[in-house]
């Protein structure tokens, strides 16, 4: 079952004095946070009065947090949000919900469970653990379809890998 509320990024430290925090994005853009009007915080929401990208972070003003000493308090917090609220283009899936997908080739041959995805500078990399660790570029040549509804990624292999 796939969960309502996601982890989307940590508060890494406060930015200013008037309250605003630095959110480190666990997104593929920081941009992706700034569409939320809500992040939830230890389960409870927390409405986002502003939310902009600064070199690759987010800066975020929360409602309640009017200083330095508040957004302080709030440093090493994880950043949710609601799934609801995310509406991500076609074909695309939220990693959260394919890590531990079974893993096929094109044939169907069963290569492993989708064990982590390694972000690299060209682009992520899956990380397929069966009977041996095979590491995938995550692009439309190698990567044929995730279906995070029935669990199960599919890849085509070339020699080498």
């Amino acid at each position: 079952m796939k969960k309502r509320f996601l982890e989307a990024g940590q508060i890494v430290n406060t930015h200013g004095v008037r309250g605003e925090v630095r959110i480190q994005p666990w997104a593929d853009e920081a941009a992706f946070l700034t569409r939320f009007r809500l992040f939830y915080l230890d389960g409870a929401p927390v409405r986002v009065r502003s939310c902009r990208v600064h070199k690759e972070m987010c800066v975020a003003a929360l409602e309640g947090v009017d200083d330095v000493n508040a957004a302080m308090a709030l440093k090493g917090k994880v950043i949710f949000i609601d799934r609801e609220d995310a509406h991500l283009p076609a074909g695309t899936v939220f990693l959260q919900d394919i890590i531990g997908a079974k893993v096929v080739d094109e044939s169907g041959a069963e290569l492993g469970i989708l064990e982590d995805v390694m972000s690299e500078p060209a682009a992520s990399v899956l990380v397929i653990r069966g009977q041996r660790e095979i590491l995938v570029p995550d692009v439309p040549a190698f990567v044929l379809k995730k279906d995070a509804d029935a669990g199960v990624v599919t890849v085509r292999l070339i020699d080498g890998m």
